[in-house]
């Protein structure tokens, strides 16, 4: 495997052979190998060609691919190879292997794309073909070549950061900590962070405390709230996150969980007790990724609206829960929020380009975005607005995506040391015993 970064000048030999999906994935991905070869296929451009004029994330990914392409090839043709800035080699694979083993159809774009690469090894250089396809990868490595995963913004799903941590008080200092509404804390943590500090003794209780980053100190967080809009936390973790979605401080919160662990819920009954009630941002801005696993968003009759009903059903449903528990007159209907524009459902495709100020945004289903998609969304923002993310890096229905390299991954990791952000692992479902077991068995 490789992420690019750690290629270095030592064998100059090195040739990295980019299938289509990098690119689709990262369409910078070439800049990653400093001081080496870079190879993209011909074929790869075919591919790039047909996937430009879709509306969706791919073809956005595509069409960068090959600006950024054409950017670097302006002053030198590509058959010959062009000098990158990291003072690598970036060229255009002209050139086929006819050596496939019987059966492999050599017309394949796929396969045609491999024998490229193969070709660059019979030429004499290490050659290694990177994709984001496991079984290109399988089918490469069969053909004897070094296959590896672009993994340049992969992080470790094991060592994911949770947003808190244990500690440990005493009587006496939860006391003082209760009362004074702070305490210095010296352990490492990162901004925003929660500590849940254990009572000492026979007493089991929690004491929560958020880690403010400049003042190096635990802010007291009451272990239990008022109701917001008739929704109260039903664990610890559902009140830490409260406690981030309510904090107009911190203008970014990523949370991930499983299915029933509340991630929606919370966020959309912040999001409206912030707009409604305490006036702090002008909407609620609702979208979700369009994974389809038939025709796409634009195949689907009506208007946008109406497509969008399709996608954001699991919007409407929670929504309509909180109506039921919130018992407010200005909470009367869904229709009622979308038409006095409260609420807001947008396609991802639409918010690239907008500025979004005193917005509350709310991104469900993150971990089917790309790191690449992830910057572009957050980037948006405008000045007041919240950016909320949330999702389970588990279930992707992305064929590019897995739990390591997926956008929401990549951004908590990257987020976890600014005092601009906070996070949370939602670990209990709470949605019913059968729900609760299905994630845990299924």
């Amino acid at each position: 495997m490789t992420n690019g970064s750690d290629v270095n000048n030592e064998n100059p030999q090195k040739c990295f052979v980019l299938d289509t999906n990098v690119l689709i994935h990262r369409p910078d991905a070439f800049l990653s190998f400093k001081g080496n070869e870079v190879v993209i296929p011909l074929w790869v451009f075919e591919e790039l060609d047909k996937l430009k004029r879709d509306s969706a994330a791919r073809g956005r990914s595509a069409r960068h691919a090959i600006r950024a392409i054409n950017d670097v090839s302006k002053h030198h043709p590509l058959s010959e190879g062009v000098k990158l800035e990291n003072g690598g080699i970036l060229r255009v694979g002209l050139e086929e292997s006819h050596n496939l083993p019987d059966g492999m159809k050599a017309h394949k774009i796929d396969n045609r794309i491999i024998m490229c690469a193969l070709k660059e090894k019979e030429k004499g250089k290490m050659v290694f073909f990177v994709s984001k396809d496991i079984n290109a990868r399988i089918k490469a490595d069969v053909l004897g070549l070094r296959a590896v995963d672009y993994e340049k913004n992969k992080v470790s799903i094991s060592s994911l950061y949770t947003g808190s941590q244990d500690g440990s008080i005493s009587r006496d200092e939860q006391k003082i900590f209760e009362k004074q509404g702070t305490m210095s804390w010296d352990s490492p943590v990162n901004p925003n962070e929660f500590v849940l500090l254990n009572e000492k003794g026979e007493s089991k209780r929690i004491h929560i405390g958020r880690y403010m980053g400049g003042k190096k100190a635990l802010k007291h967080i009451p272990s239990s709230m008022e109701a917001v809009l008739g929704i109260s936390p039903l664990n610890i973790k559902q009140r830490l996150a409260f406690d981030l979605l309510l904090d107009d401080s911190i203008p970014l919160v990523s949370m991930i969980g499983k299915a029933g662990t509340g991630k929606t819920l919370l966020a959309l009954v912040a999001g409206l007790k912030k707009t409604l009630i305490d006036k702090e941002y002008t909407r609620v801005l609702v979208s979700r990724p369009i994974i389809p696993m038939g025709n796409d968003l634009g195949y689907l009759p009506g208007a946008k609206q109406t497509k969008m009903a399709h996608w954001m059903q699991p919007i409407f449903d929670n929504l309509e829960l909180i109506i039921d528990s919130a018992k407010q007159q200005n909470l009367k209907s869904i229709d009622q929020l979308l038409n006095n524009k409260v609420i807001e459902i947008e396609a991802l495709t639409y918010i690239r380009g907008r500025s979004l100020p005193k917005q509350y945004i709310i991104i469900d289903e993150a971990q089917n975005l790309t790191p690449h998609e992830v910057k572009t969304i957050v980037s948006r923002a405008g000045e007041g607005t919240k950016v909320i993310l949330s999702g389970d890096p588990y279930q992707i229905d992305s064929p590019y995506l897995d739990e390591e390299s997926n956008g929401l991954s990549y951004l908590i990791d990257a987020f976890q040391k600014s005092e601009l952000s906070g996070h949370i692992t939602l670990a209990k479902s709470e949605r019913s015993e059968l729900a609760e077991m299905a994630a845990e068995l299924l």
